[in-house]
């Protein structure tokens, strides 16, 4: 393929390089004059291992070209990548000038060639979910009217400073994010040979992607380094703490907890969180990331509980199914759906709970007083199995796996415990 990338930054003179090398045709469009010299004279504008012999090779093989202006660029080409960047604007967003810039560019150099072969312009530059709707879609269609001959495409990279060679041909996944979340044939060849999970999704999904990606790294990071202040308070080695902490690889560093749905719960979690920050407070290593960790659950219980009641009046009749902090146990112990159910019943719906591993007479214990001081109705409050798909209800709020064990056919189902 004919490969056009605008932008020739890290990400993009990384790509570049990288391409060349697969056997396309490279050609390279960045405003700096100095930078596109340097690289057509076979000098690198970043220090990153192993690009230096690629630009070598691509340019001894006429496969790397680099220009300041598009010009005739895109004739023949099968791709255009888009790698400019989106600083921080002074609101803290991205700065999408340069991307509106770009794309004004791209169109009017298509409108000058004439509707020749449909082009594919794909964005890696970072940007808010709904850009690719909201700006790229109307630039091109305002230039080149509602059928213009381009497939837009949104594919983030993931390529870190150091190994990004390495990381272009071992990718973590794919992401290609297209209008109808179907698969690129451009993007499919230019991905020929590189082994990797690959996901097809809409626009926004592959948007958001490196918001996601980014700020769990930097989640790590910032958790990480409160543990070790933690741990220096305390005269404990931080690193010996590391070492068991990654071992776990069943809960730790795995899948689990990450999936969005029910808020936090159960006898373990809250209160290890408010000991952590009661420890991080007294003993002065200022753990504010911890510290936020709480009051980022109550904020997702009472958007759980918004959701659940989505278009209810009050006075609605409301099944719950799952009362407890995991299906198949009676452990009620700050289970965020006791925290709804008392919502529910403030705000004024008729509720019904079934959960079958409840039994209000065989509650004890610590598991006892906080069931009746939080919900002293709850012997009123849980029904029988027949009785629950006996139907009539308003709405059915899905908890957890509790569900399962009923049939619900026709009930209105909000399921709080999988947010799709």
């Amino acid at each position: 393929m004919k490969v056009v990338i605008f932008g020739l930054g890290y990400v993009g003179f990384t790509a570049a390089c990288c391409i060349a090398s697969q056997g396309h045709e490279v050609v390279g469009v960045d405003v700096s004059r100095r930078k596109v010299d340097e690289i057509n004279a076979g000098k690198t504008p970043i220090v990153e291992p192993q690009v230096a012999d690629m630009l070598a090779e691509g340019l001894a093989q006429g496969r790397i070209s680099a220009r300041t202006e598009i010009g005739d660029a895109l004739d023949g080409a099968t791709l255009a990548i888009v790698c400019v960047g989106t600083p921080s604007a002074t609101d803290g967003g991205h700065n999408m000038g340069y991307v509106a810039d770009v794309t004004r560019q791209i169109a009017q150099a298509l409108k000058g060639a004439g509707q020749g072969a449909p082009l594919t312009v794909a964005y890696r530059s970072t940007f808010r979910p709904g850009t690719c709707e909201g700006l790229v879609q109307p630039i091109f269609a305002s230039i080149l009217g509602p059928d213009a001959p381009v497939e837009i495409v949104y594919n983030p990279e993931f390529l870190r400073e150091g190994s990004a060679v390495k990381d272009y041909f071992e990718p973590p996944k794919i992401v290609i994010g297209t209008a109808d979340g179907r698969s690129s044939a451009a993007m499919e060849a230019l991905h020929e040979g590189i082994e990797a999970q690959v996901f097809h999704v809409g626009f926004r999904e592959a948007e958001i992607t490196k918001f996601v990606d980014n700020t769990w790294h930097a989640v790590k990071v910032a958790f990480a380094n409160e543990i070790g202040r933690t741990c220096l308070a305390l005269g404990v080695s931080a690193s010996q703490v590391h070492k068991i902490f990654v071992s776990d690889t069943k809960l730790n560093i795995s899948p689990y907890y990450t999936r969005p749905g029910g808020a936090f719960g159960g006898s373990c979690l809250p209160k290890d969180v408010r000991a952590l920050a009661h420890i991080g407070a007294d003993t002065g290593a200022n753990l504010p990331l911890v510290d936020s960790l709480l009051r980022s659950n109550e904020a997702h219980k009472h958007r759980l509980f918004e959701y659940a009641v989505e278009g209810l009046a009050p006075g609605a009749r409301v099944l719950m199914a799952g009362l407890a902090f995991k299906a198949g146990t009676d452990d009620l112990r700050e289970s965020p759906n006791v925290d709804l159910a008392r919502k529910l019943l403030t705000a004024g719906f008729r509720l019904e709970i079934f959960d079958p591993a409840i039994r209000a007479d065989m509650l004890v214990g610590a598991n006892l007083g906080y069931a009746y001081s939080q919900l002293p109705e709850l012997e009123q409050l849980l029904v029988t199995k027949d009785h629950a798909e006996a139907g009539g209800y308003d709405r059915v709020i899905v908890n957890n796996a509790t569900a399962k064990a009923l049939d619900l056919t026709g009930a209105e189902i909000r399921d709080l415990g999988s947010l799709r």
